[in-house]
């Protein structure tokens, strides 16, 4: 790999999220990556997205994505809630449910990222329209999910927790 500070291919792994120059002695952390994901219920519905891209393109999946620059988790569920679902939710209806290590592997590259998790519990099922890398959207009863139909077990998790997925094991 290219150096970032002197340019030269001279990358080396020291474990697994270190890389020493051996030109320049830079040292280059690929740390792990900040992601949200919400459980919306209302009533005995939870809104599950069709993933519309790799990896896991037509698994499902919870509504998020990962946190950009300068952004608060919240900052950023709110943000992609807009893109994914067209809809505008304030932060106060955000509930922390907890976070999971994820793997997230796109084009044979593997990012390690903390995937943080919230619940929304509406008192209006909202007019949502797929956005973004979503391919659809759709309403679900906790009896129907299965585990296996997620690209992500970080979503299985999520599910779990607000209690809507009884756990594998």
């Amino acid at each position: 790999m290219h150096c970032p500070s002197c340019g030269s291919l001279s990358l080396v792994a020291q474990e697994p999220k270190a890389y020493a120059c051996t030109q320049c002695a830079f040292t280059y952390f690929h740390n792990t990556a900040s992601a949200v994901l919400a459980v919306i219920t209302y009533e005995n519905e939870v809104l599950v997205a069709v993933r519309g891209r790799e990896p896991g393109k037509g698994m499902l999946d919870l509504p998020g994505g990962f946190v950009d620059y300068d952004e608060s988790l919240e900052t950023a569920l709110c943000r992609e809630l807009q893109e994914e679902l067209n809809i505008t939710l304030p932060p106060e209806q955000l509930r922390y449910m907890g976070s999971a290590p994820n793997t997230y592997r796109y084009r044979d590259i593997e990012y390690k990222t903390c995937d943080v998790f919230f619940h929304i519990a509406l008192t209006q099922r909202p007019d949502v329209q797929a956005g973004d890398d979503v391919a659809a959207l759709k309403w679900v009863t906790a009896e129907t999910l299965r585990a296996d139909a997620f690209a992500f077990p970080s979503a299985t998790l999520a599910l779990q927790r607000v209690g809507l997925l009884k756990s594998v094991c």
